[in-house]
């Protein structure tokens, strides 16, 4: 019954995509979510697994492959995946949040259909729900050019995914419970590299040859710093953007972001570590792999190489230095400085501000002062059905208020093809880091002090890094930041701009911002999916005729 029922799925699944996607490749998973006993600390843990597997199956694709993802939800509890990066061009159906779509119930699936259009680089997908981040669900996302695409390096003679970030001993469910009861979580228990405490890695190099490491933060709560010992990284691709190939011996990657380096070994032939440490944090917390040289003559010995801590003007300026390269092939053939996002004129300046107000006794987290609440219904069903008293537009303005934080689902109104400033502001002492779904984005400027007017003089309007994850600084060094983006608004759709702290997300640090075009036609936005799960008030309403 179990076969017939996939068999149904795919070939619904792939009358739908053919109508939408033309005739790219077609990639199919299936996988089977489920809970499981996971001891990535040495602690015994509930942690949510893939396939069995912890992180989940990578997903490796080609530009404008089309992927077929079939979840099978074994929790007892609803369930998400986002993909993190994936722009979902045209598609904010597909992109696996509470503002976009129906969790799958237990017990059900659900086959995500989503292309990875004009895409390359590097990424992940992860659980959005209910702080199941916190328990694993996660894994490694690969967009590589197509065979006639020139890519700005020779091909690597092996591919490695990392996925690092911090981890808790508690389980998920402790640590929501932590923050609906109002309470800060605590500091995090350890770090992981793909799911393993320290030594529980290995990546077999041959002596001579150059490997690419696509390394991702997809930790819940710290910034870290990557670095392997006696080598150097050149940096060649964030976030689907190919840089300028400067030199690195150490790199910060802060939450919800990736960056890909190449690494030639070229060193003595014996074992080494790759490192992972804390940034910004008052206890240092530290990880380590080995980089393992396939005629190796010893085992790694002695203590980890040190790295930067709370150094904040460090990991700005390098922050700075990482720039695009204008003459290297994007997913397409023209160069990617073809794009002179520095001569358009912007339409619209956004400014958003986080805080931490307590509203109602209970810590929250605000953008603007309105400190986000999911509605009882995905705000795209909503506003797809004309289901009033969801949510309103402008319920979130678009400058800081200076007043006290209150409770709202707060969506930002912005017109299709508009080009908007974007400029985030901190006045905490602690680093945010920012995500916007559906889109890319130009990071034009960050400092520390008040942004003003005047901060548009130091702008890069030539060569600056385009991606979808950005820092925030913030610390008793710099008591107010800010970072400036240059936004094209190119995608229709209902997008989460949200806090990578999934603390703070959890806890009303997003907001959702509707990109809309009148058009109400095919080439803006694909029409609701055939087998879009309804629920909320979209309950019993119809998609379209199978």
């Amino acid at each position: 019954m179990g076969d017939y029922r996939g068999l149904s799925w795919v070939l619904a699944v792939l009358v739908s995509v053919t109508c939408i996607c033309g005739e790219d490749p077609y990639r199919f998973f299936t996988w089977n979510v489920t809970y499981g006993d996971i001891y990535p600390l040495g602690v015994k843990q509930q942690g949510i697994l893939i396939n069995g597997q912890f992180p989940g199956p990578a997903i490796e694709s080609v530009t404008n492959d089309n992927l077929i993802i079939s979840v099978y939800n074994s929790l007892d509890e609803p369930f998400l995946l986002s993909w993190n990066g994936v722009q979902q061009r045209r598609n904010s159906w597909q992109d696996g949040v509470w503002g976009t779509n129906c969790p799958i119930p237990p017990g059900q699936n659900f086959t995500y259909i989503l292309q990875v259009k004009d895409q390359i680089g590097s990424f992940f997908y992860f659980p959005s729900l209910a702080f199941h981040k916190a328990a694993g669900g996660y894994g490694g996302i690969k967009i590589s050019s197509r065979p006639l695409i020139p890519v700005p390096f020779p091909p690597p003679a092996g591919d490695y995914t990392i996925l690092a970030g911090d981890w808790y001993k508690k389980n998920h469910t402790d640590l929501k419970a932590i923050l609906d009861g109002g309470s800060d979580l605590p500091f995090p228990d350890g770090l992981l590299i793909n799911g393993r405490g320290s030594n529980g890695y290995t990546f077999n190099v041959d002596q001579g040859k150059t490997y690419r490491f696509r390394i991702s933060n997809v930790g819940i709560a710290t910034s870290i710093n990557f670095r392997i010992q006696g080598h150097k990284m050149l940096l060649v691709e964030v976030e689907g953007t190919h840089t300028l190939q400067n030199t690195y011996s150490s790199l910060d990657i802060h939450l919800g972001q990736s960056y890909s380096v190449l690494l030639t070994a070229d060193q003595p032939a014996q074992d080494y570590y790759i490192v992972v440490s804390t940034r910004f944090t008052s206890q240092v917390l530290t990880t380590t792999s080995t980089l393992h040289y396939s005629n190796s003559a010893g085992r790694v010995s002695g203590p980890p190489p040190g790295g930067p801590t709370i150094q904040i003007d460090w990991s700005l300026n390098q922050a700075r230095s990482i720039r695009q390269n204008l003459t290297a092939s994007g997913p397409r053939p023209n160069p990617q400085g073809s794009y002179h996002y520095g001569l358009v004129n912007t339409t619209r300046t956004i400014r958003l501000a986080n805080s931490a107000p307590v509203i109602n006794g209970k810590q929250r987290y605000a953008v603007n002062s309105v400190s986000f609440i999911p509605a009882d219904t995905p705000l795209k069903l909503a506003d797809y059905f004309k289901i009033n008293g969801i949510f309103d537009l402008g319920s979130i303005p678009d400058n800081p208020t200076g007043s006290g934080g209150y409770l709202k689902t707060s969506v930002m109104a912005a017109d299709f093809r508009a080009f908007a400033e974007v400029v985030f502001e901190n006045s905490e002492d602690t680093l945010q880091s920012w995500h916007i779904d559906g889109h890319i984005f130009f990071v034009v400027g960050m400092d520390g002090g008040q942004w003003t007017p005047a901060s548009r003089l130091s702008y890069n309007l030539r060569d600056t890094i385009s991606r979808s994850t950005v820092q925030l600084f913030g610390s008793r060094v710099y008591p107010k930041s800010w970072t400036a983006l240059y936004m094209p608004l190119d995608n229709v759709g209902m997008w989460n701009v949200r806090s990578e702290n999934w603390a703070r997300q959890y806890l009303g640090q997003q907001f959702y911002l509707r990109v809309y075009s009148p058009a109400n036609s095919w080439r803006d936005e694909y029409p609701i999916p055939k087998n879009a799960l309804l629920c909320g008030r979209a309950s019993g309403r119809k998609t379209r005729p199978l």
